[in-house]
């Protein structure tokens, strides 16, 4: 075999083992773990900007937006399970297709409101109990460079960002923190919303900072999640950096490595 024969084939080895391995990660990514990156502020502190996690797909069964780009082949759910309440859950946003992470709150049939920042769910407030304050440093986050919102503002860059902690206990025994960066905000008081079947409702954990299902699609929120949307369950975070990159070594929270979501 010539010297050239050998290198075409080499090459050609090269382009098979590439191409392997991206269908292997391909079919691993839709069938049952697909990484996901915090990118905002809105579970905080449950989850931080900069906090690295898989998504556990397995947890709810498969829809079309299992598969990258929504190109699963197939209509509704397969070897469906339903989400628990207080479940943290990965889903696709139902008009500009991103992914959004948000807590479940609002099972189909269930009616849900916010009353003087109290969670109402089927006319019943949920069990508040405040657990301090939720401190962090004022200055850029991530790598697109949000500032937090604060309870305390305004605060220099360098500043204690403080906002109120409390733990919300949910019909079903799940406990969780939630944060109050303000009082008397539409987000502390809304009308009731009644999930339709088939539907969800979600909500962030910094419950001043987040565009969840208690604002309109047409609004910037996200409404009802059709069940279909739904792509896994966040169990637990694998690594976590708090600064503008990956790479600045000295802003990674080894706390927080491999800690689960609660």
């Amino acid at each position: 075999m010539t010297a050239k024969r050998e290198k075409e084939n080499g090459i050609v080895e090269t382009i098979k083992t590439v191409v392997y391995a991206l269908l292997i990660a391909g079919i691993f990514r839709s069938l049952f773990f697909q990484p996901f990156w915090i990118p905002s502020g809105s579970m905080k502190d449950t989850l931080l900007i900069g906090d690295f996690l898989f998504v556990n797909k397995m947890a709810y069964g498969y829809s079309r937006y299992s598969c990258p780009f929504g190109l699963c082949p197939f209509d509704g759910r397969i070897l469906a399970s339903d989400p628990e309440r207080g479940d943290v859950v990965v889903f696709r946003h139902p008009v500009n297709g991103t992914d959004f992470i948000k807590r479940l709150i609002g099972l189909p049939g269930d009616s849900i409101q916010m009353k003087d920042g109290v969670l109402h769910i089927n006319g019943e407030p949920v069990e508040i109990t405040p657990a301090g304050d939720f401190e962090e440093e004022y200055r850029k986050q991530g790598p697109v460079g949000y500032f937090p919102q604060c309870e305390n503002a305004p605060v220099g860059e360098g500043g204690t960002c403080t906002k109120p902690r409390s733990i919300e206990t949910l019909p079903n025994g799940v406990s969780h923190s939630v944060l109050n960066i303000r009082d008397g905000f539409f987000s502390d008081n809304t009308p009731v919303f009644s999930v339709p079947e088939g539907h969800y409702f979600f909500m962030g954990d910094n419950r001043d900072n987040s565009q969840d299902s208690r604002y309109s699609r047409a609004n910037g929120g996200v409404g009802f999640v059709p069940a279909e949307n739904l792509i896994g369950r966040a169990d637990r975070i694998m690594f976590s950096s708090g600064g503008r990159s990956l790479f600045f070594l000295w802003t990674w929270r080894a706390d927080r490595f491999f800690k689960a979501v609660e």
